[in-house]
C-alpha cells in the first residue's frame, strides 16, 4: 500500500503547499486502518490501488490516499475501487462520504463528480466533495429477504429495473421472491438461469415482473437478444448477474448487491446473515426515501 500511494503522488504534478502522501509508512497506515478500513486492488497479483476509509466525530466516512499505481492506470481500477469503498463504508453504518480534491486538479473533480458526488463547499486548496451512501441493511434470514423485498416492491412503478448482484445462493432469486409477492405475480418465482427471462404477470392490477438472469451471459450485446427493450417500459424488470452487463436498459435503475460474508466487512453477524446494499441511479429515485427498506428485513415474525 506504501508503495501504491508513494507512486501515485509522486507521479502528480507538484503542488503548494505538497501533499503529505509522501510521509506515509507501513505505521502510519496500520494506524489508519486499526482506526477505519480500506481498500487494496490488485492486478496480477500486483498491488494497484488504495483507498483508505476514516470515520469522522461527526459520523460521516471520508476517503483518502486514492491512489492508482502510474503503471496500472487507465485501466477503470479507481472507479471499481470507489464503487467498492462505497459499499464498504455503507456496510459500515456511514450514510455519507466526503473527500479533499485539490483545486490544482479540475480532471479530479470531475473524475468524482461523473460518479456522483458533488462540491460541498469550498476550502483551502480545493473544495470537499460529498455524496450519499447507498443504503445497506442487515437481513438475518431467508423469510426477512422475502419481507424486504416485498416491502421494496410497494416502491417500484411500471419502467423500474433493479440490477441484483451476489454470490450463488446470496438470496438474489429470494429477494425477487418478495418482490414478485408485493406485486402479486402469478407462477412460482424460480431462477430462470436455462431460459434466461420468466415473465410473472400480477394477479392484483400492479405491473409484470419480468426476471432475468444472466449469469449465462458474458456481454450486453447477448443481452439484446432478449429484447428486453420491447418490454422494460411497461414491465418491473429484475436482472440477476446483471453488473456489467445490463445497466444499458435504463438510466434509471435500482443496483443491489447481496453480501454473503459481512465479517470481510466487519460487520457484525453470522454466517447466515446477509448485507443488502441498495444504490439510487438516476432522477426517478431522487424523491424516493429508500431509508423506509431499513425496518423491513425485521419487522414481524419469521413465517410465511
Amino acid at each position: 500500500m506504501v508503495e501504491v500511494i508513494h507512486s501515485a503522488f509522486r507521479a502528480r504534478p507538484p503542488v503548494d503547499p505538497p501533499s503529505a502522501a509522501d510521509a506515509e509508512t507501513a505505521e502510519t497506515l496500520a494506524d489508519s486502518l486499526r482506526r477505519g478500513s480500506g481498500i487494496l486492488a490488485h492486478v496480477g497479483g500486483r498491488p494497484a490501488g488504495v483507498i483508505i476509509v476514516l470515520p469522522r466525530p461527526d459520523g460521516v466516512a471520508t476517503f483518502t490516499r486514492v491512489s492508482v499505481h502510474p503503471d496500472l492506470q487507465r485501466h477503470g481500477i479507481a472507479s471499481s475501487m470507489v464503487a467498492a469503498a462505497e459499499e464498504l463504508a455503507a456496510i459500515r453504518g456511514f450514510e455519507r462520504v466526503e473527500l479533499l480534491a485539490r483545486a490544482e486538479f479540475p480532471d479530479f473533480i470531475a473524475f468524482w463528480q461523473h460518479r456522483g458526488f458533488v462540491v460541498d463547499r469550498t476550502v483551502a486548496h480545493g473544495v470537499i466533495l460529498t455524496k450519499p451512501l447507498p443504503l445497506a441493511i442487515k437481513v438475518p434470514t431467508s423469510v426477512a429477504m422475502v419481507r424486504l423485498g416485498a416491502r421494496l416492491a410497494q416502491l417500484l412503478e411500471r419502467g423500474d429495473v433493479i440490477l441484483a448482484a451476489g454470490d450463488l445462493g446470496a438470496g438474489k432469486t429470494t429477494l425477487t421472491q418478495g418482490i414478485g409477492r408485493g406485486l402479486g405475480s402469478e407462477g412460482p418465482i424460480i431462477s430462470p438461469t436455462f431460459v434466461l427471462s420468466r415473465i410473472h404477470p400480477s394477479s392484483i392490477g400492479r405491473p409484470t415482473l419480468m426476471h432475468v438472469d444472466a449469469y449465462r451471459l458474458s456481454a450486453a450485446t447477448e443481452l439484446d437478444d432478449l429484447d428486453l427493450d420491447a418490454t422494460v417500459a411497461d414491465s418491473i424488470t429484475v436482472v440477476e448477474w446483471g453488473s456489467g452487463i445490463a445497466e444499458g436498459l435504463a438510466e434509471d435503475r435500482l443496483e443491489i448487491d447481496i453480501w454473503t460474508s459481512p465479517a470481510d466487512f466487519s460487520a457484525a453477524g453470522d454466517d447466515s446473515e446477509r448485507v443488502v446494499t441498495i444504490r439510487a441511479v438516476g432522477a426517478r429515485w431522487h424523491d424516493v426515501d429508500l431509508s423506509v427498506l431499513r425496518g423491513a428485513a425485521h419487522g414481524g415474525a419469521d413465517h410465511d
